[in-house]
């Protein structure tokens, strides 16, 4: 994604407050408020004894508080009000962009908007997933990292790649690769508007990323439209199961029933979401080292197949 302008450090600090929720940039407004002005007050000379030399340094001490605390009692809680307007005026545009883009029949919706909203978007499809989204922006020395997703104590990297008519090629899946590597992330997550190469796809069988294409985002926006609309009650109701993270893409045998013999060439399709299936190896569990196939839209769906009972299964 394209790299955000230098900020100074005023804008850097409103949005990392903006990234809080509303309310609580109001309570911390009130609270620094009220601990800084207890401090905004003119030392009296009664409060100050002792030798010349002492003296002057505890005037120019409280002197030092009493302006900081002066200009930080009336500055810091404008920040904070700043920040929470910022935070409800952002949460309500990623309401309206899913909405948006939810009611879109045509995947060309996701190339339609910008690749700052394209962001946004994935960030909040997630976060109606209930993961907790920090947005980056793929600004620094990070590979292009644009968001991570925590829940609970596992964290998910994710690069968004709002590409119409270039694939995502195998250099961004690796390049990921090793960002999770070095931060030691669960899982990684490349998310984009249009399609990956055959070895992307082929690099990502196997290991923990997930690969989100154009029509399978557009799929999991609907849903997560659907469960804001309606709740997850509802969501799952539908067919549409809410995600939760694995540490690894494990599947039990006793979870899913087997499918039914399928060609080797083709891939059979989930039976949650019907969205093409990837052959993956579990690394934990007591299926370690099997095969199974599982959904390639992960965690947004974790729909899967045994492997073993499929004439196509091997490593």
């Amino acid at each position: 994604m394209a790299r955000r302008k230098k900020s100074s450090g005023f804008e850097d600090m409103l949005d990392l407050l903006a990234m809080l929720p509303w309310w609580l940039c109001v309570a911390l407004a009130a609270a620094s408020y009220f601990f800084l002005h207890s401090w905004a007050v003119v030392p009296q000379a009664a409060d100050i004894a002792g030798r010349p030399g002492d003296m002057m340094a505890a005037v120019v001490q409280k002197g030092l508080i009493y302006g900081l605390a002066s200009i930080g009692q009336y500055l810091l809680p404008f920040m904070c009000l700043v920040a929470a307007a910022m935070s409800a005026w952002r949460r309500k545009q990623r309401k309206a962009l899913v909405k948006g883009v939810a009611q879109a029949q045509d995947v060309a919706a996701l190339g339609d908007i910008s690749w700052r909203e394209f962001e946004l978007l994935v960030g909040e499809a997630y976060r109606l997933q209930g993961f907790r989204i920090i947005e980056l922006g793929g600004n620094g020395p990070d590979g292009g990292v644009d968001l991570v997703m925590i829940k609970g104590s596992e964290k998910f990297l994710v690069q968004c790649k709002q590409w119409k008519a270039q694939r995502v090629g195998v250099a961004i899946v690796r390049e990921l690769y090793g960002v999770m590597a070095a931060r030691g992330a669960t899982g990684g997550f490349v998310v984009t508007s249009g399609r990956f190469s055959n070895d992307a796809q082929a690099f990502a069988r196997g290991r923990n990323i997930t690969l989100v294409d154009g029509p399978q985002l557009l799929a999991m926006v609907q849903r997560a439209r659907q469960s804001l609309v309606n709740g997850p009650k509802a969501a799952q109701a539908g067919g549409s199961p809410p995600a939760a993270p694995a540490r690894t893409a494990v599947a039990t045998a006793s979870a899913t029933a087997p499918a039914a013999p399928q060609p080797p060439s083709t891939k059979p399709n989930c039976p949650r979401c019907s969205a093409a299936m990837e052959l993956r190896t579990a690394r934990q569990g007591a299926n370690a080292g099997k095969s199974f196939w599982g959904c390639s839209t992960f965690p947004g769906c974790r729909g899967t197949l045994a492997a073993a009972s499929s004439p196509w299964a091997g490593g």
